[in-house]
């Protein structure tokens, strides 16, 4: 899902910079609040990677690790994103787990994916690597004292909800700090706050986020909430002789199935429209079913190119 198509659609200035992973945009309807929106964004997507980051040895992720089996005390901050991480796998009956930690690892995705990208592991993944998640029911939260256990040598991924949550928690303090309408693309995952432009913010939805806007498949408008996408087909490595990618299916501790190539959904927030677009991938084929009781408007592109749409997900123009 790229974000250039809501620059060129309105008098917007943006800010682009590399964080968490993966490319960050902030729109803004005011060019001299441009520099302002981007510095209170670095430090937003700082915070939520000093709370939650897999890769950083300094993170308050990896000290509940070390001290798996035990309660900790944690920040507002992780305690909201491994809260957050449990509610969605609730909503989607396990599909989205955030005790896939050691699975991502063994697949490969043991560093940030810039440097797997550019370093693949050489081994194939061992067979007693794979398996069912331990499953969110056993992290157990305390709330009256802020205290998060997992079991012993489980590990936890908040890679997926964590940045939807940092997307949201973002706009909402932007657009509140600068009493204007903002935009925010994290890699993709869009949120939006405060009194849009005329006629909404336009984003395009394309395979890639990066696309340029006469590359994309489709431009939408939302006025607020969130927009997410997933797929199968850019976010890949090698590990060993196969092909895998960053969805794992906690049912199998694998890669899930690339049923789909796309999927793109709407939602209240980003963490609602990014909840619905993960588990479709790893419904796959029992998607459309399993989708029924989820309000957001949806986009599914199957990887023979056929494009399915529920809840309302506006039509697409014929070539």
């Amino acid at each position: 899902m790229t974000c250039t198509a809501a620059a060129a659609a309105a008098e917007l200035t943006a800010r682009q910079f590399r964080a968490i992973g993966t490319t960050v945009t902030v729109l803004v309807q005011d060019p001299g609040q441009a520099d302002r929106a981007e510095a209170m964004l670095a430090a937003e997507l700082d915070a939520i990677d000093r709370a939650c980051s897999r890769f950083r040895a300094d993170s308050e992720l990896q000290m509940v690790h070390a001290h798996a089996g035990e309660k900790v005390r944690v920040s507002s901050l992780l305690f909201e994103a491994i809260e957050v991480a449990c509610a969605v796998a609730e909503q989607t009956r396990g599909a989205v787990d955030p005790t896939v930690g050691n699975a991502i690892a063994a697949l490969g995705y043991d560093r940030d994916l810039d440097e797997v990208l550019r370093h693949p592991t050489v081994n194939p993944v061992p067979p007693a690597a794979l398996g069912p998640v331990a499953g969110y029911a056993h992290i157990h939260l305390d709330r009256s004292r802020r205290s998060v256990r997992i079991p012993r040598r489980v590990r936890l991924d908040l890679g997926s909800t964590a940045k939807a949550l940092a997307a949201d928690r973002a706009a909402a303090r932007l657009a509140d700090e600068l009493g204007r309408g903002v935009l925010v693309s994290l890699g993709g995952d869009v949120a939006v706050a405060g009194p849009p432009p005329p006629g909404g913010w336009a984003v395009g939805i394309a395979l890639d986020s990066s696309a340029p806007p006469d590359q994309v498949d489709q431009v939408v408008a939302i006025r607020s909430g969130g927009l997410a996408s997933s797929s199968t087909a850019v976010r890949t490595w090698r590990a060993g002789d196969r092909q895998v990618h960053h969805i794992v299916n906690p049912r199998t501790g694998d890669c899930a199935e690339a049923y789909w190539k796309l999927v793109s959904a709407a939602g209240r927030s980003c963490v609602e429209a990014n909840a619905v677009t993960t588990a479709a991938m790893v419904w796959g084929p029992e998607a459309l079913d399993h989708l029924v009781p989820f309000a957001p408007a949806m986009r599914l592109v199957r990887h023979d190119g056929r494009i399915f749409t529920r809840q309302g997900w506006p039509a697409e123009e014929a070539p």
